[in-house]
């Protein structure tokens, strides 16, 4: 079995979907420490050929609170979100796939969670339906093994707690992992790289790769996407 472990990110670009779309059963990690740097509550959009910021408001908390103990402000579902909807509408409405994508947005956004973990997955689960993407994802903390475990350690015991033969990271992460470690519990480690995708994105700028999902399903049609998810990738 091959399986994935990754954190939750908001509306996340193309090759997490890829590694999502490529493993057979997908982890993610709840009980990891939330960081404000990272990708948990906010990606990048298309405003006049420049990446622009989308973000979730979040209510304050410990510096050093897991992912799953982070909530929305309590501003978002009243009027954060609405931002959030109306900013995407005013740079996408001439997009060829507006109209879906923004059912797949307005679902997204219609989760009533407060929990930021749990609004996360959430939209994760809409945009993988949306994807025809029907690998199965479980929350790290599901998973009964030593969660006191960090980096690599705690890798190993989730793919050995669920029987893994294959573990799948994207390949930024090659400097993290030691084959040899796998290779001695009996897992193979591998590494996804997401080709060079370009798609017909603004007539009037140059591309703008590794941009929020939302990008690619605005221009993209469900079929095209799913090229890219099944072919634009190598395993090494």
């Amino acid at each position: 079995m091959k399986v994935a472990i990754m954190q939750p990110y908001f509306v996340p670009y193309i090759g997490y979907y890829q590694l999502l779309n490529y493993v057979d059963l997908f982890i993610v990690y709840d009980n990891i420490e939330y960081t404000k740097k990272g990708w948990f509550a906010r990606n990048r959009i298309l405003k006049n050929g420049e990446p622009e910021l989308i973000s979730l408001s979040i209510a304050k908390g410990p510096d050093n609170a897991h992912v799953v103990d982070r909530y929305l402000a309590d501003t978002f579902h009243s009027k954060d979100k609405i931002k959030i909807k109306n900013k995407i509408q005013e740079l996408y409405r001439k997009a060829p796939y507006y109209n879906e994508t923004m059912v797949v947005l307005n679902s997204i956004l219609e989760c009533e969670a407060n929990n930021l973990f749990e609004f996360i997955f959430n939209s994760l689960k809409i945009t993988t339906a949306h994807l025809r993407i029907t690998t199965p994802m479980i929350a790290s903390s599901q998973i009964a093994i030593d969660h006191s475990l960090r980096s690599e350690a705690k890798v190993l015991a989730l793919c050995e707690a669920v029987n893994a033969k294959q573990y799948v990271n994207p390949i930024g992460g090659l400097e993290l992992y030691s084959r040899d470690h796998f290779n001695q519990r009996n897992i193979d480690l591998t590494f996804l790289k997401a080709n060079n995708i370009v798609y017909d994105q603004s007539p009037s700028h140059p591309f703008v790769p590794f941009l929020s999902i939302i990008d690619v399903m605005m221009y993209n049609s469900i079929d095209k996407i799913s090229a890219y998810l099944n072919h634009e990738f190598t395993i090494q």
